[in-house]
């Protein structure tokens, strides 16, 4: 990022990158819980989603909590 980033947009690009890894990582961990524990029908699709949805709001997070902290500093 250029020197220039405002800590809002530094924030906002943490929040959107930790959240499309999260959902990366809860939609296979969803379908492998899914098929692991052999949830019936669409009752899968429901899993999977809350898992997704889930890990990507928590990754998220996170990611977004560090960016803001790492905007205090300066290198």
């Amino acid at each position: 990022m250029a020197r220039g980033d405002s800590c809002l947009t530094r924030v906002a690009v943490g929040v959107g990158v930790g959240g499309a890894v999260g959902g990366a990582v809860g939609a296979v961990y969803g379908t492998y819980g899914a098929i692991r524990y052999r949830i019936p029908g669409l009752l899968k699709i429901r899993h999977i989603g809350q898992a997704t949805v889930g890990s990507a709001a928590l990754f998220g997070l996170f990611l977004g909590a560090g960016s803001l902290i790492q905007c205090g500093k300066n290198y």
